[in-house]
């Protein structure tokens, strides 16, 4: 069961909202309207399939990556 980040045509209230079926009706907590708009999540938006690399040597900028030490 996904949870979705939504906003209120209303009252331009962002919530979340735990979606158990597609047609599950899904009102504003703040107003109780249904005119609501299903938001892209930051967190899939900004995910990582993998560990970003820091320049490749082995501990970062004191492990010499930068010439610091």
């Amino acid at each position: 069961m996904p949870i979705y980040e939504y906003a209120c045509m209303e009252c331009e209230d962002h919530f979340d909202e735990l979606v158990r079926s597609d047609d599950q009706v899904v009102t504003c907590p703040s107003c109780n309207a249904t005119d609501v708009l299903k938001q892209i999540s930051a967190f899939a938006v900004h995910g990582a399939a993998a560990k970003p690399s820091f320049g490749g040597g082995s501990g970062g900028c004191c492990g010499g990556g930068c010439g610091c030490s």
